[in-house]
């Protein structure tokens, strides 16, 4: 009987043993996956947290532009008030309401608007532009030879 006690006995602190051993190896990975998971909680309360900050800015950005340009119209407002008001030369109220008109777009009657060029006019009409096809090529731009 004494042997079946001892049997008995270390059995159950073999038991135990393994028991500690499997509890312990089985924690790990799920100890591993719940920091994971906090981690990536973490990130998306971050991300979360910089597009509020991301659109905040923008539209705190778009309220002081507004307030820009109402600021900018005003100041042109009091401007062209006060020029009407303290102006007496009738030569340069023409000239303002000229401007208003889009006299500046149009330029002088017989002068006909023509975009910038980008480049330069040839001097000689029989000399090669710089955007001819066959500019800088030998045989006149042939290329069979």
């Amino acid at each position: 009987m004494t042997n079946l006690i001892i049997a008995a006995a270390v059995a159950l602190a073999i038991g135990l043993v393994l028991g500690l051993l499997i509890g312990r190896s089985g924690n790990g990975p799920s100890l591993k996956q719940r920091r994971a998971e906090q981690q990536i909680e973490e990130l998306r309360n971050e991300y979360t947290r910089y597009q509020a900050q991301v659109n905040e800015h923008f539209m705190e950005s778009a309220d002081l532009m507004r307030r820009l340009n109402d600021t900018y119209r005003d100041v042109n407002e009091h401007m062209a008030r006060g020029a009407n008001r303290l102006c007496n030369d009738e030569d340069w109220l023409d000239e303002l309401e000229g401007d208003k008109a889009g006299s500046r777009l149009t330029g002088s009657p017989g002068e006909s608007l023509e975009p910038p060029r980008d480049y330069a006019l040839r001097k000689d009409p029989e000399e090669k532009g710089t955007l001819a096809e066959d500019f800088g090529l030998a045989n006149g731009g042939n290329t069979k030879g």
